[in-house]
């Protein structure tokens, strides 16, 4: 009667160690793919900050503290993507 309980125990202690195993070969495998893309998220702040800077210049004129704002706000975008 022992042998059935120590054949399910170690075979239970096996697939414990498998599926740690598995899960963090999983995990580290799939890290990689998921980076920013940086470019594209460059590119993406500087074309929002030069809408906001027409928008106020627009609605607001050129020498606006909101045009004033926006154009920092696109130099700053500008710098960080270089």
């Amino acid at each position: 009667m022992k042998l059935p309980a120590l054949f399910f125990r170690s075979l239970l202690g096996k697939a414990t160690i498998a599926a740690v195993a598995l899960g963090g070969f999983l995990s580290f495998a799939v890290a990689p793919a998921a980076q920013a893309d940086t470019w594209r998220d460059c590119n993406r702040r500087v074309a929002y900050t030069s809408m906001r800077y027409r928008e106020a210049v627009n609605h607001f004129g050129p020498y606006s503290p909101a045009a004033r704002h926006w154009a920092f706000e696109r130099h700053e975008a500008v710098a960080r993507c270089r």
